[in-house]
């Protein structure tokens, strides 16, 4: 069983596997363990508008969503509105226009990362866990877990960004507090492209707690890129009169060479250059910058660094004092200024131990690993939180514990609805602050007319999505001596003077692994929840029997796709594997043909000279400038086999080559059997212990053998070098196996040894003529019975 973690970022995923004993992050087909998150009908700069990036952000969002509207003016490709109105994305696939959703685009990345994952393993990859950025919503991630769908994935776990560090980074540590000590508290900043998040754990050896979290969703790497960016487009159009902001090509070869700039000036401080050659309009820009001059031009942006750092320490109730230390992850945090505002606020050095860009993935793969059944890991259990508060009219809290289950009870009448939604408007970086809307169906009263007793159970999940789980109706019936309402520990706490509970999975586990112990967990009047009582003891009340009736739960307006709509972007994404399996071969056969056409050409005057007559060297010549030139227009796409009939001279060449190699092996072969059988007749003692039959049919299948090579050796010399062969090397290698086939068991067969031939002759003696004595004439020496066979029977071993 494989275990695949995959950091899904906003412009690079990273995919990290548990094997061997430790995580290992895996290259791809291009040595590289960083993929970028794109998902490329052609190339990037070369065909811009059907190469798909930066959508990440668009899980779970409508089309009129104002973070949409706001990135659309600055994306290369075509955004559309959807029926259901959500975002969708118009690319140029199979010479038509089609519109694909979020997820189908996600589940396109993620099939090339399951690609990718399978072929490092050499195994298939189902089981995954996906980060996801901390903010994300409901709606966002139930978009992303349809998109692990699509792409044939099973996800255990959607797992936070800042959650999957701290896992990375607490496991193998061995020096952390027992759960009786005070815990180690550790805050990880991680500044990616295009977010801040930060969170602060506490650690205990075995164990992980999220305290709090905090972060600025639409303040990344990518932000300071841009002010780069804006900077050398008014450079540009000041000094070279271009408006760059007009050609989105352009743009994106500047967004490129100013992120490579501001890497640069991480690590230098004096002025660097920025080249780009035939830019716009065949002209050449070029520009400088230093780091002074960067860190004053980002002023309002590294100024924000600080808010979330303050609401984290303000969420968590901790002093600086009681920070352990301070890990910083994501590729902008490598900015100096940003390094020193973080140090600066928490009093200390910052700490990077981790890999600032890989430790994402390997903390997912860690998570996948403790999930899996197939891996043995240290157990460490972790408690992730809830980042928003939610109402369902009852309050969860912001920073809850989570997963967790809690169960609310109603009274009520008829059935009745339940709207679930984020409580804090202006802390939720997503303009729909509903969740969706439940109705608990099949409610009635009590058969004395009063209000039935609801149970509710609502849960968020290891995924962080919010659902209501179950209804339960509690029907009182009366009647003597009959059993108590059934307890279950769950219910008991419910009863306990609360009309709620709110809990983790584990410590569920935990309270129903006791059962029988209940009493010495909550101690009672009554004794343990559900024992029976002595009648004579309680009073002369009649026992009450509730029965529990599971209710019928309808969910509405949940942001995600419909199960029916699912399975069809399921089909079609294994329809689109196949057809791109099929263009990957129409590409290498078209390759082929650009690469055969050059290399010709150079071969035309050496190795392939003496093949080819002058006239047929000038045809060749013309034909090659021919085939180039079809490559660059009529045949651009053309099907897989018009390409490999394009290339045919070759094939020629390597069956000339390798012709006459196979008829000497061949002639060789014939020489040594015939050889063989020659010396039988001649009664070598090599080959005696062979029959007669035996060999003549060896003899009988060289002579057929050489009869049929000759023929094809006089067919094949009566042509000329560049005509069709009569005869191919794989038919050589096939009459060749052949007469392997006959001959080699018989003339490679080993003599028997004297032992046996003596053993053979001691048979044939003791059928005919009885026993050989021995010397003391009683028997041989093995002990062979002296008494002969009856008349007429024959002894046989």
């Amino acid at each position: 069983m494989s275990v695949v973690g995959i950091d899904v970022g906003f412009q690079n995923c990273y995919i990290a596997v548990a094997r061997s004993g430790g995580i290992e992050t895996i290259a791809n087909e291009y040595s590289d363990r960083c993929t970028p998150n794109k998902t490329l009908f052609l190339q990037i700069i070369t065909n811009f508008k059907n190469t798909i990036h930066g959508f990440k952000k668009f899980h779970g969002r409508a089309f009129d969503d104002p973070y949409v509207q706001r990135e659309k003016p600055m994306l290369p490709y075509s955004l559309h509105k959807l029926a259901s109105g959500n975002t969708g994305i118009k690319v140029r696939y199979l010479n038509e226009d089609k519109v694909f959703t979020i997820e189908q685009v996600t589940a396109m990345l993620l099939t090339k990362l399951k690609e990718t994952s399978e072929s490092a393993l050499k195994k298939p990859v189902v089981d995954c866990v996906i980060s996801v950025p901390s903010f994300f919503t409901d709606a966002e991630r139930r978009s992303v877990m349809d998109a692990t769908q699509i792409a044939g994935l099973n996800c255990l776990r959607l797992i936070n960004d800042t959650t999957a560090v701290a896992l990375a980074y607490g496991i193998y540590k061995q020096d952390l507090p027992t759960p009786e000590e005070k815990p180690r508290n550790v805050v990880f900043v991680d500044l990616g492209h295009s977010s801040f998040q930060l969170s602060i754990s506490a650690f205990n050896k075995g164990k992980l707690k999220i305290l709090a979290t905090a972060f600025d969703p639409y303040l990344g790497g990518r932000n300071f890129d841009e002010v780069l960016v804006e900077h050398f487009c008014e450079e540009f159009k000041a000094r070279y009169k271009l408006n760059v902001k007009e050609n989105p090509r352009a743009l994106l070869r500047l967004s490129q060479e100013c992120e490579k700039l501001k890497k640069l000036m991480s690590a230098n401080c004096s002025d660097l250059p920025i080249n780009i050659e035939c830019f716009m309009n065949d002209i050449d820009v070029t520009g400088k910058m230093n780091r002074v001059q960067f860190e004053e031009l980002c002023a309002s942006l590294l100024m924000r660094v600080e808010a979330p750092l303050k609401a984290v320490m303000e969420q968590s109730k901790l002093s600086r004092d009681e920070i352990y230390a301070v890990e910083v992850v994501g590729g902008a945090t490598r900015i100096p200024s940003v390094k020193e505002r973080i140090s600066k606020f928490f009093g200390k050095d910052v700490s990077t131990t981790l890999n600032a860009d890989e430790a994402v993935a390997r903390g997912c793969a860690l998570q996948c690993a403790i999930m899996s059944p197939a891996f043995k890991v240290r157990e460490f259990s972790i408690t992730d939180v809830v980042p928003f508060p939610i109402t369902l009219q009852h309050l969860l809290s912001c920073n809850h514990p989570a997963p967790f289950s809690k169960v609310i009870t109603f009274h009520k009448k008829e059935p009745f609805d339940l709207e679930a939604f984020y409580s804090l408007p202006q802390e939720l970086p997503y303009p729909d602050i509903r969740i969706g809307h439940f109705s608990v169906q099949n409610v009635v009263p009590q058969p004395d007319g009063d209000s039935s007793k609801v149970k509710v159970k609502v849960r968020v999940n290891v995924h962080g999505i919010f659902s209501v789980s179950s209804a339960s109706l509690m029907e009182k019936q009366k009647g003597e001596g009959e059993d108590t309402e059934p307890y279950t520990p769950l219910d008991f706490i419910v009863k306990g003077n609360y009309t709620s509970i709110c809990m983790s999975c584990e410590s569920l586990r935990t309270i129903i692994r006791v059962g029988t112990n209940l009493s010495k967990m909550f101690p009672t009047k009554e004794g343990v929840p559900g024992e029976k009582q002595d009648p004579g003891a309680g009073g002369s009340k009649p026992k009450v029997k509730v029965k529990s009736t599971d209710l019928p739960i309808l969910a509405n307006n949940i942001r995600q796709l419909d199960r029916g709509v699912l399975n069809d972007f399921v089909e079609y994404e294994g329809q689109m594997i196949i057809q791109d399996k099929l263009e990957k071969e129409r590409n290498d056969a078209k390759n082929a043909v650009e690469e055969y056409v050059y290399d010709l050409r150079d071969k035309l005057c050496s190795i392939y000279e003496k093949y080819t007559t002058e006239e047929d060297s000038n045809r060749l010549t013309l034909m090659l400038g021919d085939t180039e030139n079809w490559l660059y227009e009529e045949g651009e796409d053309q099907a897989k086999q018009v390409y490999v009939d394009k290339a045919s001279i070759s094939r020629l060449y390597r069956e000339h080559e390798d012709r006459p190699r196979a008829f000497e092996e061949m002639g060789k072969k014939i020489q040594l059997y015939m050889k063989a059988v020659e010396l039988y007749k001649h009664k070598d003692e090599h080959y005696q212990h062979l029959s007669a039959e035996e060999m003549s049919s060896v003899e009988k299948c060289v002579n057929e053998s050489m009869a049929w090579m000759n023929s094809k050796m006089n067919a094949q010399n009566k042509l000329t070098i560049t005509q069709d062969p009569v005869i191919k090397v794989a038919d050589i290698i096939s009459k060749i196996q052949e007469l392997d086939g006959i001959c080699n068991p018989v003339i490679n067969r080993p003599k028997p040894k004297a032992e046996e031939v003596l053993e053979e002759n001691e048979r044939s003696n003791g059928a005919h003529n009885g026993p050989r004595q021995g010397s003391d004439g009683k028997g041989d020496a093995k002990g062979c019975s002296q008494t002969k066979p009856p008349s007429g029977e024959m002894e046989i071993d």
